[in-house]
């Protein structure tokens, strides 16, 4: 039997024992003709470098080669384990996964490893959760994938940035004032309604406009092409981030207000919450199901 074969077998047979929600893979194993009852496959998109080309990279400054390998394994197994967190994260957040444990069989070009992986602990889904605290779970979770949406297909064929203040829409809009005309004054909210798919390519579309979009806890959008009247002073996030995580970050100080921004030039998902950053997410293209 080749390795190959007996690394997908003993992971199914894992994730069988333990029940598993879902099996994710990173790489090509084939799971084809395996057993895993019933327990679906999921094939998520890579990480880029490998311990090879690590150590082709650092094999001729004169380090000792088998440091160098014991320590970029530890890196590895660690970037791994987080890489696959957040693939989990995202495929929960899609509406893919319920909580539960997950086996992930993760592959470079030189190793191989199983990770199990609970995502009661996971923290992302953790962060989403103090999310829902505030705001309907289904609010957050239609924001969260009008996000990724943006990272992934931008609008027509360009990369855009965004940015939605989700909760307290009283305070917020006390707190701003319109850039432009507001897109959706004094329209129905049947056509405001964030929960309603029907809804997401104009907000896909409003998405160009300079400004922040305004959403109430129950998913009704109040305002487009808003700008926040907020004091910058004293909040802490990533330096060379723009204005627009800097005044999200802000908002989410003086509200309870949760913020969530898209970044125009990264490709990153980040959310806001008492002015702290509790979610940054880089945006993978979904998992593609095999079983």
């Amino acid at each position: 039997m080749n390795r190959a074969r007996i690394i997908a077998e003993t992971a199914a047979q894992i994730s069988r024992e333990l029940d598993a929600a879902a099996i994710m893979v990173s790489g090509e194993l084939s799971f084809e003709g395996i057993e895993t009852g019933g327990i679906p496959v999921y094939y998520i998109s890579m990480r880029p470098k490998s311990i090879i080309d690590h150590l082709v990279s650092t094999g001729k400054d004169g380090k000792n080669p088998i440091k160098e390998l014991g320590d970029q394994i530890n890196r590895e197994a660690a970037g791994n384990s987080d890489h696959l967190q957040q693939a989990a994260a995202i495929e929960y957040v899609l509406g893919k996964l319920e909580d539960g444990i997950i086996v992930g069989v993760i592959e470079t070009r030189s190793s191989s490893s199983i990770i199990v992986h609970n995502l009661d602990e996971n923290p992302l889904i953790k962060a989403m959760k103090e999310c829902q605290e505030r705001i309907k779970p289904e609010v957050m979770s239609a924001i969260m994938k009008i996000s990724f949406d943006i990272v992934l297909t931008g609008r027509e064929g360009k990369k855009i940035g965004a940015a939605f203040i989700i909760g307290d829409s009283e305070e917020v809009l006390k707190r701003s004032h319109q850039l432009i005309l507001n897109p959706y004054a004094g329209h129905d909210e049947t056509y405001r309604n964030i929960l309603d798919k029907r809804n997401w390519e104009s907000i896909k579309e409003f998405s160009q406009l300079d400004g922040v979009f305004v959403v109430d806890e129950n998913g009704i959008i109040q305002a487009a092409g808003r700008y926040l009247d907020v004091d910058a002073k004293n909040v802490d996030i990533d330096k060379g981030l723009g204005g627009r995580h800097v005044s999200a970050a802000a908002i989410s100080r003086d509200t309870v207000a949760i913020a969530v921004t898209v970044s125009e030039s990264g490709g990153i998902i980040r959310v806001y919450k008492d002015a702290k950053e509790i979610i940054c997410m880089e945006c993978l293209k979904p998992a593609v199901r095999y079983i």
